[in-house]
């Protein structure tokens, strides 16, 4: 299976939040094609390295829908990448977000429901 998504990545330090955004092997957990939204890698430097680096996190969108993950740093190698333990889950919750129906499809699906149920109803 090679299946990439588009993720954004969140280098959480102290007090800012370096924003940017690669590509997600599924298969493997990998972290590819990263690029850096207003931040030089070169003249900053990688965002691990920093002392006042906290954790770094993703997020997988769809439509306005996302889930939240954690991201593993390789300092050494400069590369980002996902656990085994957190890819299964993320595969599950992604699963849903993708296979879940646009929020007014849902929110019409409701209110036919609704409808059908009150016509159910005995009145009194």
């Amino acid at each position: 299976m090679d299946l990439k998504l588009p993720i954004t990545i969140n280098d959480e330090l102290s007090d800012d939040v370096i924003e940017s955004t690669g590509m997600l092997d599924l298969a493997s957990g990998e972290i590819r094609d990263v690029k850096y939204l207003e931040h030089d890698l070169e003249a900053d430097g990688f965002p691990a390295e920093s002392e006042d680096y906290e954790f770094t996190c993703g997020i997988l969108r769809n439509g306005n829908k996302e889930v939240e993950f954690r991201i593993e740093v390789d300092v050494v190698g400069r590369k980002y990448s996902i656990t085994p333990t957190e890819l299964l889950e993320l595969k599950g919750r992604a699963a849903k977000l993708f296979t879940a129906p646009p929020p007014e499809v849902a929110a019409a699906a409701a209110a036919a429901a609704a409808k059908a149920a009150a016509k159910k109803r005995p009145r009194k």
